[in-house]
């Protein structure tokens, strides 16, 4: 195999949901001070930054869609997310959203699409861009929508207690035939068990 053969082999990533796995679980975020990183989350996504794995968030974000707030604010939000992780030494790969909603009040997001989760559609737009594996990575959440979009593309997943991890897993959980590989209590657990399987 020729270096360029190697370089062009996709990779195996980490698919991050965001509210509830890397933040604080606030609902739709419609102001910039409603975004706080989890304690841990930026430790635990630069111990995937060291192990060189691409980190990638796949987030729905149907209050643009909704007319909650204005893309503006997503971006605003995810500079202060990228700036936050960079504080602590960590980064982000890629950010994927779907902005769409089937009955958005705002009509160019007023669609049924194939990137709202537990629909795989993020996912293979990031393995297409950025020369990803996912069926040799990992998608980590706290809603079984992004269980069922791991299954959906053919990867592991961990659900997180954090979020509406705990109450998923009491009550949304024992009724799904799909189930996470994993259930963390947080990111830094998810993480720790990513390294080591």
């Amino acid at each position: 195999m020729t270096e360029h053969e190697q370089d062009s082999t996709p990779r195996p990533a980490v698919f991050l949901d965001r509210d509830g796995t890397i933040n604080e679980q606030m609902g739709y975020i419609n102001h910039i001070c409603r975004f706080q990183l989890l304690p841990g989350a930026a430790d635990a996504i630069k111990r995937l930054n060291d192990a060189k794995i691409p980190v990638v968030v796949v987030s729905n974000q149907s209050g643009l869609a909704r007319g909650y707030f204005p893309e503006e604010l997503l971006s605003a939000v995810h500079e202060k997310m990228v700036r936050l992780l960079a504080e602590k030494g960590a980064h982000v790969d890629g950010i994927y959203y779907c902005p769409h909603h089937p009955e958005a009040k705002k009509k160019e997001f007023r669609k049924t699409c194939s990137c709202r989760k537990p629909k795989p559609g993020l996912i293979l737009q990031a393995a297409k861009e950025m020369n990803l594996a996912p069926e040799q990575s990992v998608v980590v959440g706290d809603r079984w929508s992004d269980i069922k979009t791991a299954a959906n593309c053919g990867a592991r997943s961990v659900l997180v207690r954090t979020g509406y991890g705990r109450g998923d897993e009491l009550y949304i959980g024992p009724h799904q035939e799909i189930q996470p590989d994993y259930k963390a209590e947080d990111l830094r657990e998810a993480v720790e068990w990513i390294l080591q399987s």
